[in-house]
C-alpha cells in the first residue's frame, strides 16, 4: 500500500508512536528519533496517562458526542490521537505544526488492521509482536524520510 504524497512532510517529523488498547494498556511503542529516549516504564506511564486524559476529556466535554482529545499542542511538539471504533487509540508525538498527521494515523490504523488483526496468532488487546506490521510501518516511515533528503 503506497501512502499519498502529502504524508512526506508529516512523517519526517514524528518522534514517537503509541498504540493503546481500549482498557488503557500500551500494546505498541516505537521511537523515531526523539531526543528524550523513554524506557519501558516511562512509555507505559505516558500511555496510561494519555488514556486517562482522553477518557476524562470525553466526560468533561460540554459538547454531546465528544470522542476525546484529538490534538494537544505544546510549544515544542504536538500530540495527535486517532481512536478507532473499537476504542484502540493511536497517538503520535510530532513536531509542532506538522501537517497530514491525521491522515497518517489513519494509514497506520489500516496497517494495524491488515497486518495485526488479520494475523491468526495475534490475540486482541495483547502487545503487538507482528513482523509484517513492523516491516510495513518502517517502510512507511523510511520511504518518507528518504523523500526529504
Amino acid at each position: 500500500m503506497d501512502p499519498p504524497l502529502f504524508f512526506s512532510r508529516a512523517m519526517a517529523s514524528i518522534y514517537n508512536l503509541f498504540i493503546i488498547n481500549k482498557s488503557g494498556g500500551l500494546i505498541y511503542y516505537k521511537d523515531y528519533g526523539s531526543t528524550a529516549k523513554l524506557d519501558t516504564n516511562d512509555s507505559l506511564r505516558l500511555a496510561s496517562l494519555w488514556h486517562s486524559m482522553h477518557a476524562i476529556s470525553k466526560q468533561l466535554s460540554p459538547t454531546p458526542g465528544c470522542t476525546g482529545i484529538e490534538l494537544l499542542q505544546a510549544t515544542a511538539f504536538d500530540l495527535h490521537c486517532f481512536q478507532s471504533l473499537t476504542e484502540t487509540k493511536f497517538f503520535v508525538v510530532a513536531e509542532s505544526g506538522a501537517i497530514g498527521i491525521e491522515a497518517l494515523l489513519k494509514t497506520i490504523y489500516e496497517l494495524y488492521t491488515d497486518y495485526v488483526l488479520k494475523n491468526p496468532f495475534y490475540e486482541v488487546e495483547m502487545p503487538i509482536r507482528c513482523e509484517l506490521f513492523d516491516l510495513h510501518l518502517a517502510r512507511l516511515i523510511l520511504r518518507d524520510k528518504s523523500v526529504l533528503v
